[in-house]
């Protein structure tokens, strides 16, 4: 009887032993996945955050490409009536070919000056929005480090 109640209480003690044991790991490892959750979910609203900060600098940036394009157009506009309205009351083909050569030069240089600040404001534009964005795969490469640890 000795031996089996030996036997009985070393049964006892393992599954004591094992059962202390196995909470205090299953308790570490779900503390483990509540700070990694913790963790997955503040990546995750950082880089809804840094999104939307995207898109709205990129509809800033597209409004300011519109009113450019809009002024330009109205201001090129402009320019033809009056060159229009200039040759049409030239007295000589002479006058006619000046105002026709100055108008044509100077709506060539409006049109380059303007097409290189169309692509200043858009490289401006595409840096500006991309800049919220910059990290976040650095970011996710902390989170995924974090949870191995």
């Amino acid at each position: 009887m000795t031996k089996a109640k030996t036997a009985a209480d070393k049964a006892a003690a393992t599954a004591e032993f094992a059962m202390a044991n196995g909470t205090e790991a299953f308790k570490a490892g779900f503390d483990k996945a509540i700070k990694n959750y913790d963790a997955v979910l503040g990546y995750g609203k950082e880089t809804a955050e840094a999104v939307m900060k995207s898109a709205t600098v990129a509809g800033k940036g597209v409004e300011t490409l519109n009113n450019e394009i809009y002024a330009y157009s109205k201001a090129s506009l402009e320019d033809s009536i009056t060159a229009t309205k200039a040759i049409m009351g030239s007295k000589s083909l002479h006058e006619v070919f000046e105002y026709q050569s100055d108008f044509a030069k100077s709506a060539f240089e409006s049109y380059i000056a303007e097409v290189t600040k169309f692509g200043e404001l858009f490289t401006a534009t595409t840096k500006s929005s991309f800049a919220p964005l910059q990290g976040r795969a650095e970011a996710w490469l902390d989170v995924v480090q974090s949870a191995k640890a």
